[in-house]
């Protein structure tokens, strides 16, 4: 183990995962050939897929999927939960049994741009782009570049920008 990391048992590392120091890893997936950056939290039921890149400060929370060959840039957020609160409505502070975690789905070539903040219960589209400081409330199409609080539809990628 690398000095600095807490990587627990119950993780699932593919071959030749690149981890820098002070990450945080439980129970989660990664797949073959991923970066992961430092400072980086992944949680217990997310997955990484293959070939992806997560950069320095992400938190990606329960629920999460990333699929294949996804960038992450720096700073991102991923939310799970739409109505977040500390205590039950009785007083005492929440556990698992008070919340259901609600999903989020990053397709295959995506790619999220630094210190975005991406809510539950959204898919964001194979190939698609979110710009930079973005929030993403709402699905965001294949091959779309959105940007903005909220993010919006700016355009699409044409096939050679893609890089396919």
């Amino acid at each position: 183990m690398i000095p600095c990391n807490c990587i627990a048992d119950d993780v699932k590392l593919g071959s030749n995962v690149r981890l820098s120091t002070f990450i945080n890893l439980y129970g989660c997936r990664i797949g073959d050939e991923t970066k992961i950056g430092a400072f980086v939290e992944i949680q217990k039921n997310a997955s990484v897929g293959k070939r992806c890149k997560i950069s320095s400060h992400t938190f990606i929370c329960e629920g999460v999927v990333i699929e294949d060959n996804v960038f992450i840039g720096h700073g991102v957020t991923f939310i799970n939960d739409s109505f977040p609160r500390a205590t039950a409505p009785a007083g005492a502070l929440q556990t698992e049994a008070d919340w259901k975690v609600e999903p989020t789905v990053i397709r295959r070539g995506a790619a999220i741009g630094s210190g975005a903040t991406v809510l539950s219960n959204v898919s964001v589209g194979e190939n698609a782009i979110v710009g930079a400081g973005s929030v993403v409330t709402k699905d965001v199409p294949p091959h779309a570049i959105v940007a903005g609080n909220p993010a919006r539809v700016l355009r699409y990628l044409k096939e050679n920008e893609e890089g396919l």
